[in-house]
């Protein structure tokens, strides 16, 4: 029944608007709004949804991996663009100072959106099907 489905996914924020402003004009995503809901529109025809929550937490998780061909030229722009990457120090769990793990599973960076959810940008080369 659902295996011919298209699901999407989605996450809350605390404004939709904030987040209308970081995901569009920040990242530069395709977005739109309708009943209340923000849309990504992402590539390959993939819709993610982002919607109001007045209790939100953010989410402990990354909920959104953007593969990319050069994670440091990506951070790189991104850090021009106000965003801040987040630099960890956990056994299992080291970022260099530009907030960036390598050598430890796939090259990734992780940020924040407005709302405090975790996003990454992750070696696309590791998210290729074998």
């Amino acid at each position: 029944m659902l295996a011919t489905s298209k699901a999407i996914s989605g996450f809350s924020t605390d404004d939709v608007a904030r987040s209308r402003a970081f995901y569009g004009e920040v990242l530069g995503l395709n977005v739109s709004k309708r009943d209340g809901l923000l849309k990504l529109h992402l590539g390959g025809g993939t819709t993610v949804v982002i919607y109001p929550k007045p209790n939100h937490a953010p989410a402990s998780f990354t909920v959104l991996n953007f593969p990319v061909p050069d994670v440091d030229a990506a951070v790189d722009g991104l850090t021009g663009r106000g965003v801040r990457f987040e630099i960890y120090d956990m056994p299992g769990l080291k970022t260099d100072a530009k907030g960036i793990m390598r050598g430890n599973g796939p090259t990734i960076a992780w940020f924040k959106d407005p709302a405090g959810n975790i996003l990454s940008v992750i070696d696309q080369m590791a998210t290729l099907d074998a």
